[in-house]
């Protein structure tokens, strides 16, 4: 609404003020109505009319389905899978030279090892240190004070001397643990059992 100047009686500046409100203020209440001026999922330049803090950020709607009727179809390769501690199949195929887990640990976790070797006229164990390959101590029915006083040194009770002269002869060096590796399909009975028993029952323990 304009005023324009007729030659009518003249209008006081009050009225002027007047009508000139009175406009500006139907024309921002049309605007307010309008439908153009609200704000859409399409228009995301527009400021919302709200002045509320979570009502300036657009809403996202997500939908999850999950078929537990079928598992087969889950993708495998989602999973995560646990490292191995030693070789797989694979990597000794790449690196057959490569020493494994525990090859390169065990020479710490069980640093005493028991050699026992039997032959047709003595019997002979000793026990190593693996780290530094030194010899710890050593019992054979060869020596000069057994050779004389046993009436077998191959024999049962000679297997018996054996492992308690390997036990006393540890423990003076301060070593009340060892291990013992069979060899290939070698079974722990017999001689060998009675020797390894005999350690044991003498305060040894085997790890």
């Amino acid at each position: 609404m304009f005023l324009t100047q007729t030659s009518e009686a003249p209008v006081s500046p009050a009225k002027k003020m007047a009508c000139i409100i009175s406009s500006c203020a139907a024309l921002s209440t049309q605007s307010l109505l309008s439908a153009d001026s609200l704000p859409t999922s399409s228009t995301r330049s527009i400021k919302p009319n709200s002045l509320s803090w979570g009502s300036s950020f657009p809403t996202i709607h997500i939908s999850i389905s999950i078929n537990n009727n079928n598992p087969s179809s889950l993708n495998k390769t989602s999973f995560i899978q646990a490292a191995w501690t030693r070789r797989s199949r694979g990597e000794l195929a790449k690196k057959p030279n490569k020493k494994s887990w525990k090859q390169r640990t065990d020479m710490y976790m069980r640093p005493f090892l028991l050699n026992v070797f039997f032959s047709r006229r003595f019997i002979q164990a000793k026990v190593m240190h693996r780290g530094t390959s030194k010899v710890v101590s050593v019992a054979t029915t060869n020596a000069k004070d057994l050779r004389h006083s046993l009436p077998s040194l191959t024999d049962h009770n000679a297997c018996r001397i054996v492992g308690k002269l390997i036990a006393e002869r540890s423990k003076e060096a301060d070593v009340y643990a060892m291990s013992y590796e069979p060899r290939k399909d070698e079974r722990i009975e017999g001689k060998l059992g009675i020797v390894i028993d005999t350690i044991k029952e003498n305060g040894i323990i085997f790890v």
